[in-house]
């Protein structure tokens, strides 16, 4: 995984879609899936700890340029 775009794939796999038109939300809503996710043994480790960390560094980078 190397994007927000990639997380939002893993997570259409499972039948997720985020969109709430306000972005922060969309990706704190999408960490709450990846973690619920990973707590039911759905996704690997790896995927678990790269797609978090992808998700708040976009969330970062948005909340600095407000």
């Amino acid at each position: 995984m190397k994007s927000v775009y990639d997380v939002m794939q893993l997570l259409k796999r499972f039948g997720i879609y985020v969109y709430t038109k306000d972005r922060v939300a969309d990706l704190e809503i999408m960490e709450e899936e990846i973690k619920e996710l990973y707590a039911l043994q759905m996704i690997q480790p790896q995927d678990f700890q790269q797609a978090v960390l992808l998700l708040r560094q976009e969330k970062s980078r948005i909340i600095k340029t407000l």
